[in-house]
């Protein structure tokens, strides 16, 4: 087992915006100081609800991975892999789901909210993700899980999962940790949770003309009429992006004051929140420039990555198959240079 062992990752089902950034990515970035990393591209999970449009996945894939390393993440420093080209994530997850009733996984909320939100006819994949996602975290036997709250039910099932793995078969599997997010939760402009499908993000490719006409749409205090009537700090989009990105907190404080009194317009704070929000990405925007501009090195990147989690990976399913007594003495031969011909007795 891998001390301290970390397993995170997105689904590629769009550029990444702000919210990520703050959420998790600049988090990610620090605990590859602390920790051994593996970040997954999660592209089997994207089919859960994006079966229909196969053609948007590849170009998904490289533009996440190219906005993970702008924000830090380093491919030196920790395992980036792509969870579709390791079939042993598939493999474990069909063994795994011989331990989880259906009951069990129509309880999980996430489930409950998605064909509700979503209006789906939900497929076998969705009822079973929080399966495969057990799968991905216990196939590198990792121990902590980095989500926010929404996801806690499914690092819940996980736990469960190992506990009775480990009960029936003998001990294999760490029950793994969530480690949650203490970042704040940035709202999208027009004040409802931020998300691609909404057309309300800040994207991280994004230029400078597009973050600014964006910030200057956002969402303020709909009580407040004139620029001079009071107006309201708390639950503000505009003072809370404020208060996460502006390293001048005199600034900060005295807009606030000057807005609760009337004396300062939206207009005025949401330009200096535009000055203030471009300088911090900048660097970051002429990073991941340079990696867009070389899709061959990120290809490369996510090769080597899924090549060495692979080896992991292999000798975890190589122990579970023994312990559930499928996995018979691999005999030799010339059938034995075939991988699929350790199944013979």
């Amino acid at each position: 087992m891998l001390k301290n062992c970390i397993l995170t990752g997105h689904r590629p089902t769009g550029p990444r915006h702000i919210g990520h950034l703050v959420g998790t990515l600049e988090a990610w970035a620090k605990l590859q100081d602390t920790h051994e990393c593996f970040f997954l591209v999660a592209d089997l999970h994207v089919l859960t609800t994006d079966y229909a449009h196969p053609e948007r996945i590849q170009d998904n894939i490289l533009n996440m991975l190219a906005d993970w390393l702008a924000a830090g993440i380093d491919p030196q420093r920790a395992t980036i892999l792509l969870q579709s080209a390791i079939p042993e994530h598939a493999q474990l997850s069909l063994l795994l789901s011989m331990l989880v009733t259906v009951a069990r996984l129509e309880r999980v909320p996430t489930y409950k909210e998605q064909v509700k939100e979503l209006n789906l006819q939900p497929s076998l994949g969705l009822l079973t993700y929080p399966v495969l996602q057990a799968a991905d975290i216990l196939i590198y036997k990792a121990n902590t899980v980095p989500v926010g709250e929404d996801q806690l039910p499914h690092v819940e099932l996980a736990r469960e999962t190992a506990r009775r793995f480990n009960q029936t078969y003998g001990q294999v599997f760490p029950e793994p940790e969530p480690l949650l997010s203490k970042s704040a939760r940035l709202p999208g402009v027009d004040n409802r949770t931020m998300h691609t499908s909404y057309g309300n993000a800040i994207y991280l490719r994004d230029t400078p003309e597009e973050t600014t006409r964006k910030v200057m749409s956002m969402y303020t205090d709909p009580t407040r009429i004139h620029a001079n009537d009071p107006g309201h700090v708390e639950g503000n989009p505009v003072f809370v992006y404020h208060d996460v990105f502006n390293p001048n907190l005199e600034e900060v404080e005295e807009f606030k004051l000057r807005y609760r009194a009337g004396e300062v317009g939206d207009v005025e704070i949401k330009k200096r929140l535009a000055e203030v929000l471009n300088a911090y990405l900048a660097p970051l925007r002429e990073r991941r420039a340079d990696f867009v501009a070389n899709p061959r090195m990120l290809a490369e990147i996510l090769s080597a990555g899924t090549a060495r989690a692979r080896l992991i990976a292999r000798q975890t399913i190589d122990e579970v198959q023994t312990c559930m007594g499928l996995q018979c003495q691999r005999v030799s031969g010339p059938e034995s240079l075939d991988p699929v011909a350790g199944a013979f007795c």
